[in-house]
């Protein structure tokens, strides 16, 4: 009996369940002016809140573990909320508050999302133990500035990690090339990867609404899809 219980001693103790980690970048680069930067914070915090994100969050009883930061150039990453574990609707809306209130950090830097991939890596080597990783890359505009995604995924611990786009249509810039193609072929990657479409960032609110609730719904009952491009 003294050496089953001295067996069991040994055995550490399981972590809290943890069916996803969720990194969420949002996109300070300079094609985003102020009053766009403020629709995007604002619009994430009110999808946190709607009622079926709330639903979508609970849908299981494991939790869902979540970081949120902000990027621009190659060592424009800052972070506004460091990882949560998301066990209550309390823990959901004070998260959304942290958002609405945050501040730029950065608002002169290039697009490098490269470098801000490779930045959400190392937020997710040191996330809660998860069954799934997902990164959210969203933004207005193609990578202007270093490497870009190919290269970060050739660099960077990412296999295993699931990336999905939020792409905010209808930057017009000299250059600019359509961005849904641009992220459907260079920026998702992994099973199930999809691409949402916010037209213009009046729109980001509904767009991030209907992407989380997707992405988190898919681990529980699977994504018969694939990979695509969601409703604009």
């Amino acid at each position: 009996m003294v050496k089953v219980a001295a067996l069991c001693a040994l055995i550490p103790a399981p972590a809290e369940a943890c069916r996803l980690a969720l990194v969420l970048a949002m996109d300070v680069s300079s094609s985003v002016d102020a009053g766009e930067d403020a629709l995007q914070r604002g619009g994430l915090a009110t999808a946190l809140r709607a009622p079926d994100v709330v639903d979508a969050f609970f849908i299981s009883p494991d939790p869902v573990a979540i970081s949120v930061f902000e990027w621009s150039g190659r060592y424009n990453q800052v972070v506004l909320a460091d990882w949560r574990l998301i066990t209550t609707p309390a823990d959901l809306f004070d998260l959304a508050d942290t958002i609405e209130t945050s501040r730029r950090s950065h608002n002169d830097f290039p697009t490098a999302m490269g470098y801000a991939l490779g930045y959400a890596s190392t937020l997710l080597a040191r996330a809660p133990a998860c069954l799934s990783q997902t990164i959210d890359m969203a933004g207005d505009g193609e990578n202007n500035d270093g490497f870009g995604p190919a290269e970060a995924y050739g660099a960077f611990p990412l296999t295993n990690v699931t990336v999905n786009g939020l792409v905010i249509n209808g930057a017009d810039f000299e250059g600019e090339t359509e961005l849904i193609p641009f992220y459907l072929n260079e920026v998702i990657q992994g099973p199930g990867s999809f691409v949402e479409v916010a037209q213009g960032f009046e729109d980001y609110a509904n767009a991030m609404e209907r992407k989380l609730i997707r992405e988190l719904s898919a681990i529980i009952i699977g994504d018969a899809g694939g990979s695509g491009a969601g409703p604009g």
